[in-house]
């Protein structure tokens, strides 16, 4: 009797150990997975898209997530500055609708103040072209909202004249996220200001 109950001991210990060695391995295996996919995951968070000019989505690795936000706010600032600005009488409603996408209520308020003024009006009655020269840009990338100043050269094609103008905007950044093909950068502008806008005297000299 005592060989048999030492036999039935020993094999409930070793069925023991077997269930604690299969409960510790399956931890470990476990641990291994949710390690391996926090890694992955880490590796598709520094990889970004930029859009092809057959609107293809192209995946690009980041080199540097600040080096990638100075290259995209300036890009996305540009790209703004470009299509509310540079306009003409064939490609307005393209450029607004285009420019309305990258920023906030504060852009769609200046565009509403602009058609309120009549500014959309006299670019078909005369055939205007708001064309860009020149945009200086300058970012505060330490924190977020990042500030930023816009300087834009433009001039206004009036036919026989041409008159050239200093405009100053001032706003905000903030990131959100990206949409294919209308705000590829993922960012949008807030606080959206026209600082000032000044006609410039012999700007040619």
């Amino acid at each position: 009797m005592k060989s048999t109950y030492k036999n039935i001991t020993d094999i409930l210990q070793l069925n023991r150990f077997i269930v604690l060695a299969v409960t510790l391995l399956c931890l470990l295996t476990s641990s291994f997975s949710l390690w391996t996919v926090h890694q992955l995951q880490k590796e598709l968070l520094g990889s970004a898209f930029a859009v092809n000019t057959d609107g293809s989505v192209i995946p690009l690795k980041l080199v540097s997530e600040r080096e990638n936000l100075e290259v995209e706010a300036y890009s996305h600032l540009q790209l703004f500055h470009q299509y509310f600005y540079g306009i003409d009488e064939s490609n307005y409603e393209k450029n607004l609708e285009k420019a309305l996408w990258l920023g906030d209520s504060s852009v769609d308020e200046a565009y509403r103040q602009k058609r309120a003024d009549g500014v959309y009006n006299r670019l078909l009655q005369y055939s205007l072209v708001e064309k860009i020269i020149d945009i200086d840009i300058r970012l505060d990338l330490s924190k977020e909202p990042y500030g930023f100043q816009v300087e834009t050269l433009f001039e206004i094609d009036r036919g026989a004249v041409t008159d050239r103008y200093q405009l100053v905007t001032t706003g905000k950044l903030i990131h959100v996220d990206r949409h294919f093909p209308n705000n590829t950068h993922g960012l949008l502008i807030t606080d959206f200001f026209e600082e000032s806008l000044r006609k410039l005297e012999n700007p040619y000299k």
